[in-house]
């Protein structure tokens, strides 16, 4: 494995470091829930209304109303 010749700094770190992080929060894709409306993550089942692909893939137990 090839090594680096340089140590990098801490400033030099720090600044890919938050960087990278910008880029991974404007990178996250929300859509809303076709069935209900909730924004939620693509390619994941529903957490509110429990459905994926237009079809009721999970039962979801009614919330309490405080």
């Amino acid at each position: 494995m090839p090594n680096p010749k340089f140590r990098h700094s801490k400033a030099r770190n720090r600044r890919d470091r938050a960087e990278w992080r910008k880029r991974i929060d404007h990178a996250t894709n929300i859509i809303n829930c076709e069935n209900c409306g909730e924004p939620n993550l693509p390619h994941h089942v529903c957490a509110d209304c429990g459905f994926y692909n237009g079809k009721q893939v999970v039962e979801i137990k009614a919330k309490k109303k405080d």
